[in-house]
């Protein structure tokens, strides 16, 4: 069938094509996300692989799965967007919040909506993969990709994510598998230096008691004003980070007096509309506008809860992502 189909598609049957490739194109998707670290951008570089694979099917021999083939053509894609954006963050370091714990270094991120994981094919990953899907999806996860070299982190993925073989990630990045297997011991030394050591195990189940019980504290005291009550809702390790600016913050101290300053700075508490991001609780952000009866979209919030504590807030104050959440720009 599959032969027939790529026929199909061959001879310009528009149709054929997608048959082939609409069972792939979330996965491919996330895959992208993975790499360059933006939704927005992930969607449009979807759009490219697409673009491209019906161009070349002519080249297409078969030696590979179509689904290899997409990731061939996706991941070169993105490898190609990062070196045309070489995008940095100005470093904000001149403003009126609290000195941080620590200055991360800068990285592009966005936050990825939970809507476009239910279509992605709960598969296993390759016999070389070695995280689970769920992890694989997390922000912490996302943001330790980041701050790899883009050769290291595409590898990191093909091989330990997705599973694929040396000799698969090297037809596919057009190398050798020594380079690649070269790329993937530097890329887990200083990946794995970065995630968090207690790992996502801890945290409750998605859509749990637990989760709601602390998801729903959390937003009444936000929406009340009530940064003691936010602050006691923290582990005592807790972050606040908010990339892509340098901040961060540690502990209840800490994130307390960041709050603090931000809510003086904004002169009013915000409403929320609860949604879900990388497989984490999240809230859409909305800050009242005093001359009219309406709220106007601000920010975007994600929390990383270990056990009944929230252990990280990562704050996105880029409001240009809600529609991709369904969120509205406007509250009345």
């Amino acid at each position: 069938m599959t032969e027939q189909t790529i026929s199909r598609a061959r001879a310009g049957d528009e149709d054929a094509f997608r048959e082939l490739t609409d069972p792939y194109q979330r996965e491919l998707q996330l895959h992208i996300y993975r790499i360059v670290g933006s939704a927005q951008d992930a969607e449009d570089l979807l759009q490219e692989t697409l673009l491209a694979a019906w161009r070349g099917l002519e080249q297409f021999e078969g030696r590979a799965s179509v689904r290899a083939w997409l990731y061939r053509i996706a991941t070169n894609r993105s490898l190609d967007a990062l070196r045309a954006s070489r995008r940095r963050p100005e470093d904000q370091r001149m403003t009126q919040m609290p000195e941080p714990t620590r200055w991360s270094e800068p990285v592009w991120l966005e936050p990825y909506p939970d809507s476009l994981l239910e279509a992605i094919p709960d598969e296993a990953p390759g016999p070389e993969a070695r995280y689970e899907t769920r992890e694989t999806i997390a922000l912490a996860f996302i943001v330790g990709l980041q701050h790899l070299p883009s050769q290291q982190r595409a590898v990191l993925v093909l091989r330990d994510v997705l599973g694929y073989r040396a000799g698969e990630v090297a037809e596919m990045l057009d190398t050798t598998e020594a380079s690649v297997n070269s790329l993937l011991r530097r890329a887990r030394a200083a990946f794995e230096s970065r995630l968090p050591a207690s790992g996502r195990e801890r945290a409750p189940l998605p859509e749990s008691k637990l989760e709601r019980d602390v998801v729903s504290r959390f937003a009444e005291t936000v929406e009340n004003g009530d940064i003691d009550g936010i602050v006691a809702l923290l582990s005592d390790d807790a972050w606040l980070t908010m990339p892509p600016l340098p901040h961060a913050y540690q502990g209840r101290n800490a994130i307390g007096r960041f709050l603090r300053g931000a809510e003086e700075r904004r002169g009013a508490p915000m409403r929320l509309v609860p949604t879900r991001a990388n497989t984490q609780p999240a809230f859409g952000c909305y800050l009242s506008v005093s001359e009219v009866d309406v709220a106007r979209a601000f920010s975007l919030l994600v929390l990383t809860l270990k056990g009944d504590r929230i252990s990280a807030i990562t704050w996105f104050a880029d409001s240009s992502v809600f529609p991709q959440f369904g969120l509205p720009r406007m509250l009345q």
